[in-house]
């Protein structure tokens, strides 16, 4: 395609205005500065961006240098998907431990914490929060980014989310429309595919949107599935009887509808990043999220001279665009506006109801263990950590007092979660108990190796969705086969039935949730 030369005139600023592109390094380049002159209006933020807070408020500063209402995003759900922490895990647990404990001041309360931060770095724009439910248990992308599997208690919880992140100056971008809960497929490498019938839909998937939009989230993601009862030819991104039909019109959603990340196969294999980001915009998407693995100027000027290039062969009517464009500026005029100085919701630190704390148990073998709760504690995030564990003591249990052997068995990390960011339970662990040692293991013999490791130590077993992986549960065997006095800690979603000397669940793997477990385990 040949570069269109010109950056000034109004077509091409709204080509620019539409797109959330990401960068390498740890400072603005110079052809990011450059663009932003010539109309980029969004940048996306991902772990490789950052290092520290005061880095990424020194980066957002040099952006909005360039441009002062410069919206700059960044995925940051807490939980296992983690940007501004990716180095060190989560201060804040995810979705699936706050729809665990079920409090929406809570879950207001942690996102305007997540928020205040973000803001305090120059961020003003969050892709999150997750509102899709839980409803297949094997889906490889979702999981503990859900608030859960009942719909209502999902639809609470993303209205509390919202009202929570966008109390702190944040707006936030309710994802992924319409639902990408019941899919066993990951769209990062496919396209995934949910047959449920209409009424379904409407009951299940859609309620959560519908409460975000009541709450007033400025902008909500599409989801790169194919939903046949919606639409039986076009993936949700691209499809104008979804983004269009359903979200504008049936809906009522006024606000910025934002693409999931254009590169991912669902897309950038089946349709091409250039022909699926004219595609969206024509249906109704307003801004491109590209950056995710793509990062560099050509990317941004092939998609730009591409959507030019579609208004002025007629393909894409340039009233959508710059409709598109000016929706962009809009939230950015919001946030530019907004003040950040809203109290941060009160949360009360104990656990629901009068449950005890990482004591409690219930007996061997039962499925309902206690929310474990601490009140002593002022961080919201580690608040909100203890109050998810869910405690279970089995016949075998006996105290861990002395330095044990964590066993990590490791699945592959889904793309969203990524592999860079540490998780489990043995860091903690060390802190408490000098001399805690560990090793990670994989595959049909992590079992027996994880046991000759462990020598006669006593054995800490970290899962992440056992239920998911069979070789997991197969090694589980092993060691409980082997050691009856091994703890268990599930850090996914907590499908499989308790098991071992004590079993902790923590509803998903940020930081804090391993510190909680391992306050549980520990004793203290």
């Amino acid at each position: 395609m040949t570069t269109i030369a010109s950056g000034t005139d109004t077509l091409t600023r709204d080509a620019l205005a539409v797109l959330q592109p990401g960068f390498t390094g740890t400072s603005a380049p110079s052809w990011l500065l450059r663009r932003l002159g010539e109309g980029l209006a969004s940048v996306g933020l991902f772990g490789r961006n950052i290092a520290t807070s005061a880095q990424v408020a020194a980066l957002t500063s040099q952006l909005r240098a360039e441009r002062d209402d410069v919206l700059v995003a960044i995925d940051e759900e807490g939980g296992d998907v983690t940007r501004l922490e990716v180095r060190t895990g989560s201060s804040f647990p995810g979705n699936h431990a706050l729809g665990a404990v079920d409090d929406t001041a809570l879950t207001e309360a942690v996102a305007h914490e997540l928020g205040r931060r973000l803001a305090a770095c120059g961020v003003n724009l969050n892709w999150a929060p997750s509102a899709d439910i839980n409803s297949n248990v094997d889906n490889p992308v979702i999981g503990v980014r859900s608030f859960g599997a009942d719909t209502s208690l999902v639809a609470r919880h993303t209205a509390a989310y919202v009202s929570g992140l966008q109390s702190a100056g944040v707006a936030a971008c309710t994802k992924h429309f319409p639902g990408h809960g019941d899919t066993a497929v990951d769209s990062h490498h496919a396209m995934p595919r949910i047959d449920a019938e209409l009424p379904v839909l409407e009951s299940r998937e859609l309620m959560p949107f519908r409460a975000a939009i009541e709450a007033g989230t400025r902008a909500v993601m599409s989801a790169h599935i194919l939903v046949p009862a919606l639409d039986p030819v076009h993936p949700a991104t691209l499809s104008r009887r979804i983004l269009t039909g359903l979200l504008r019109e049936e809906l009522g959603y006024d606000g910025l509808i934002v693409t999931d990340g254009m590169e991912m196969q669902a897309i950038s294999a089946t349709y091409g990043i250039e022909r699926g980001s004219v595609l969206a915009i024509a249906a109704g998407a307003d801004a491109i999220c590209v950056g995710g693995g793509l990062s560099d100027e050509p990317t941004v000027l092939r998609l730009r001279d591409a959507l030019v290039a579609a208004v002025r062969s007629g393909e894409l009517p340039e009233e959508r665009l710059a409709d598109a464009a000016a929706r962009v500026r809009a939230l950015a005029a919001w946030t530019a506006s907004t003040q950040t100085t809203t109290p941060s919701p009160s949360v009360n630190g104990g656990a629901p109801g009068g449950t005890s704390g990482p004591g409690s148990s219930s007996g061997a073998g039962s499925a309902a263990g206690s929310h474990a709760g601490s009140a002593a504690s002022t961080d919201v995030g580690l608040v909100a950590a203890r109050r998810a564990l869910t405690v279970t003591r089995g016949a075998h249990f006996a105290p861990v007092t002395e330095a044990p052997y964590v066993a990590a068995l490791t699945p592959v990390a889904n793309i969203a979660v990524g592999d860079e960011t540490p998780w489990g339970v043995a860091a903690e662990l060390r802190r408490m108990l000098p001399g805690t040692e560990t090793g990670s293991f994989t595959g049909e013999r992590a079992g027996a190796e994880a046991l000759a490791a462990a020598g006669s130590r006593r054995v800490v077993a970290v899962v992440r969705d056992a239920h998911r992986h069979t070789w997991m549960a197969e090694a589980l065997d092993i060691l409980l086969a082997a050691r009856p006095d091994t703890v268990v800690v599930e850090m996914g979603v907590p499908q499989s039935p308790p098991r071992g000397a004590l079993h902790i669940a923590t509803h998903g793997a940020a930081r804090v949730c391993g510190l909680a477990a391992a306050e549980a385990i520990a004793g203290a």
